[in-house]
């Protein structure tokens, strides 16, 4: 992982190049058609909106906040994406709350070595957070691309052989009604699951 890292950028670095890049009229990764750079444009809108908008619930910061293992979370994402734009925001806000974790974000298409390690349902879904313990760079765990009543409707609406753009109307919907609820109580019990392994190995 370490060659990953080495090329990763902060979130503040992964802001500014998506923020350059629309500049620029331009997104994430290959493909820079006008529907692309549409989807850049928004999503960077929405990732705006919920970095001033999400407030974690207090469950979670205090688990944020105990969390005692230090731990690197390296993000696969990119910048025209839907689900990132919703996840990621709230992924770096429950990894500020830790002076243990820190967080570092990796294009998908320029790594499709490591993404194709780390497939959901066979597929390149992104975001996709991989836990690393800071000290060996073992990836404890992972999480992504969607919560997991996300990636349930996608699976039935990709079933009843809905076109992409309509399946991510939906799942833009069921994200503003959720509000980020999932996402953090999914992370709740990550933290938790984390934590346990650390002091397992310390036991040994």
């Amino acid at each position: 992982m370490k060659e990953y890292l080495e090329k990763a950028l902060t979130y503040e670095g992964y802001i500014k190049l998506i923020d350059d890049l629309l500049l620029d009229g331009k997104t994430t990764g290959p493909n820079q058609s006008e529907a692309t750079f549409g989807y850049g444009k928004l999503n960077r809108r929405r990732m705006h909106r919920l970095e001033k908008t999400t407030e974690l619930n207090d469950t979670l910061k205090t688990a944020a906040r105990q969390f005692d293992r230090r731990m690197i979370w390296l993000v696969i994402t990119e910048g025209w994406c839907g689900d990132a734009a919703q996840n990621v925001p709230v992924i770096e806000k429950i990894a500020a709350e830790s002076i243990n974790i820190e967080t570092r974000y990796i294009l998908r298409d320029e790594n499709h070595e490591l993404i194709d390690r780390y497939l959901t349902e066979s597929g390149r879904s992104i975001p996709k957070l991989l836990a690393l313990d800071a000290e060996t760079l073992e990836v404890v765990g992972t999480w992504g691309s969607r919560p997991a009543p996300a990636q349930q409707l996608y699976r039935e609406l990709k079933k009843r052989g809905l076109e992409k753009p309509l399946i991510m109307e939906n799942l833009q919907r069921w994200y503003n009604a959720d509000s980020s609820r999932t996402i953090q109580a999914e992370f709740g019990t990550l933290l938790a699951r984390w934590g346990e392994k650390a002091e397992m190995a310390s036991a040994v």
